[in-house]
């Protein structure tokens, strides 16, 4: 373990992690709970969108964990997906986005309404914002009950800050958490990026985290 001056941080966030440390809070409980409800859902055709990074792949496996089913990438969805379908109840299609081949997308939804199947699609962007061409694809996205995973609320940053840089052996002071979750830019991606450098500078300058090396990685 790294020699580090900080003690790590316990305080009682251990309560919020759910199934293979996903941590719960506003920006994302409630797409935790409706998928949790399954398969008692007013549709049977539901998008999950939100930003990169978010958690939304986290949660689909948590879903599969739970529930049977299968998970396509829609980037390469091929015909023969159309058959592998048959046998499973519950059909996840990540990373949706206008460049997935529409007819074939079409059919499968087709299919999977026809023998009363769930489909969860994931996305960035929700399904009923992404520009289809095919005018039947996109009456079919409006069926769909859209969920989206907000931006991360201050909690959720210190738990994402907190939990990775844990992961990575770093013990980091509560107040220089306070300290970045006012600056930082409220961005998963971006979130994980200083997480990223600040790993990097701490062991390029092999010294534990302070407001120098916080402010140097936030670019202040």
């Amino acid at each position: 373990m790294r020699d580090m001056d900080q003690t790590i941080i316990k305080f009682n966030y251990d309560k919020n992690f759910k199934n293979e440390d996903f941590y719960l809070s506003k920006s994302n409980k409630h797409v935790f709970d409706f998928l949790n409800m399954w398969p008692k859902w007013e549709k049977n055709f539901v998008n999950v969108s939100g930003e990169k990074l978010c958690g939304k792949t986290h949660l689909i496996n948590i879903f599969l964990k739970k529930n049977k089913g299968i998970k396509f990438d829609s980037r390469y969805l091929g015909n023969d997906d159309l058959k592998k379908i048959k046998i499973y109840e519950n059909v996840i299609i990540e990373n949706l986005s206008s460049d997935v081949n529409e007819k074939l997308l079409y059919s499968l939804l087709n299919l999977a309404e026809q023998e009363n199947k769930f489909i969860i699609i994931t996305s960035i962007k929700p399904v009923v914002n992404i520009s289809f061409d095919l005018k039947d694809l996109k009456s079919r996205a409006k069926n769909f009950i859209l969920l989206n995973i907000e931006k991360p609320d201050d909690e959720l940053i210190f738990a994402i800050i907190l939990k990775n840089l844990s992961d990575r052996q770093i013990s980091i002071d509560k107040k220089f958490i306070e300290y970045i979750i006012k600056r930082i830019d409220r961005s998963y991606s971006k979130i994980y990026d200083f997480i990223y450098k600040i790993d990097q500078l701490s062991l390029k300058k092999k010294k534990s985290i302070d407001f120098k090396i916080i402010k140097e990685v936030l670019g202040e």
